[in-house]
């Protein structure tokens, strides 16, 4: 009896998703089609120069936007971007520095501090358990 090995595919969405870019800015073909892993892995080893124009020009999806400004994708809502930024628009924020921009900087910050002293913490908590026992 042969095992019969289907072709794992995906949905435009979740590849665009798992690329980093915006799926509305992806060519049409792209966008209509279903993404095989191998065209995947395709895409991520060898970029075609639509892929490479978006990642480096955008529009970019919220989690990249997010990541370029040092938020999260809540202290972006919260500033009012709901919206796919370019590059450019991303360069300017950073340049303007709006309230909410410092605002919720500080607030990753704090977030990323706080996660740091969590995993500490449980770190040396696992040392003590595991430590030498009589």
């Amino acid at each position: 009896m042969k095992s019969h090995q289907t072709t794992q595919t995906m949905k435009p969405a979740t590849a665009a998703k798992k690329l980093g870019v915006y799926l509305e800015a992806t060519p049409a073909e792209f966008r209509e089609g279903v993404v095989s892993r191998a065209q995947l892995d395709q895409l991520q080893a060898e970029p075609p120069e639509w892929l490479r124009e978006l990642r480096a020009k955008g529009p970019h999806p919220r989690p990249v936007v997010a990541a370029k400004l040092g938020v999260s994708i809540a202290g972006l809502a919260r500033g009012g971007v709901t919206e796919p930024l370019t590059t450019e628009q991303i360069e300017a924020l950073k340049q303007e520095q709006p309230e909410w921009l410092v605002k919720e900087r500080a607030t990753q910050a704090e977030v990323r501090k706080e996660t740091a002293r969590i995993k500490k913490r449980d770190a040396e908590r696992a040392a003590r358990e595991d430590g030498p026992r009589s």
